[in-house]
């Protein structure tokens, strides 16, 4: 790839990172119109018919054998329905500033359950990135309580269960692409795990959706740009930039998120960022960094280059 490409990819790719961090806000808002589970529900399920239609429009449908339809069944319960159910639920009752910096921890929660489930290699490093990371949670959980409501705790609990259920969703997704592309799965996942969430909206909502009319349009508008452009496209940037420049290079992107969250949620909900917030931000990226072997594989690339 020439640098003129390579730049064209980080570009898009930090654009992905930007839009993921403000769709932690933009679901902030959209719990406050329509109830989580509802909402979610109908987010997921448009983001799958999307990927869906470009999934068909370049012919890359194909036939699913029994053991990959059971890891996508998994996969699609941890990461769609699990995942997205504690990640609105959570953000009805957290700050949108929280939510943006405990969602960063799924990166270390991957590497944790790697190590317990396939094997991974455990390192010092990584060690040092996992205690890193867990204590800067602390220190976000710590600054968001100190804003009174026992329902920030409740809501960050929440939170820790979304980002360990996708987390779990990985080890799934990393068994079924190994002979599906990305998108393929990706796709089947959504309107499988929108399904799911369909069926909690109706155990946990029965008062149903709003009346439509009732939902400003502006709402209307996050809606749809968090659907398509952040949870559709936003995926399917960020699959073709792992191959493009490696998974290691855009893991460390996905740093920029809780950030462009925590910018989202003081400039569009008027949210205040506490200093220990700000402490558990930086421990946070460290603790990815490190944790997931990213520091630890560049440091033995140099030492093999020199």
């Amino acid at each position: 790839m020439n640098g003129s490409a390579q730049w064209i990819n980080y570009m898009l790719l930090f654009g992905v990172m930007i839009m993921w961090g403000m769709n932690v806000t933009a679901i902030k808002v959209l719990v406050e119109y329509v109830p989580p589970a509802a909402m979610q529900s109908w987010r997921i399920l448009l983001a799958g018919l999307v990927l869906a239609a470009i999934i068909s429009i370049k012919g890359e449908w194909r036939r699913i054998t029994k053991k990959q339809v059971v890891y996508i069944i998994f996969a699609s319960l941890t990461g769609v329905t699990a995942h997205h159910l504690f990640l609105a639920f959570g953000l009805a009752n957290t700050t949108a500033v929280n939510g943006s910096l405990i969602v960063a921890l799924v990166p270390v929660f991957t590497s944790i359950l790697a190590l317990l489930i396939l094997g991974d290699p455990f390192t010092r490093i990584k060690f040092i990135g996992i205690v890193s990371a867990f204590t800067g949670v602390c220190f976000v959980i710590i600054a968001g309580s100190d804003s009174g409501a026992e329902s920030i705790a409740s809501g960050d609990i929440l939170m820790l269960a979304a980002v360990f259920a996708q987390a779990l969703s990985f080890i799934f997704i990393r068994k079924a692409t190994s002979d599906l592309s990305p998108r393929l799965v990706t796709g089947i996942m959504f309107i499988v795990g929108s399904m799911g969430l369909f069926l909690f909206s109706a155990l946990l909502e029965p008062e149903g959706l709003p009346p439509l009319g009732e939902i400003p349009a502006g709402v209307w508008m996050i809606f749809l740009g968090s659907s398509v452009l952040a949870t559709a496209l936003g995926h399917q940037v960020f699959n073709l930039s792992i191959q493009k420049i490696g998974a290691g290079e855009t893991a460390v992107f996905n740093n920029f998120v809780p950030f462009f969250g925590m910018v989202g949620s003081v400039l569009f909900l008027g949210e205040s960022i506490y200093m220990l917030q700000g402490i558990g931000f930086l421990l946070i990226v460290a603790g990815v960094l490190m944790g997931t072997g990213y520091l630890e594989q560049k440091w033995m690339q140099k030492r093999k280059a020199y």
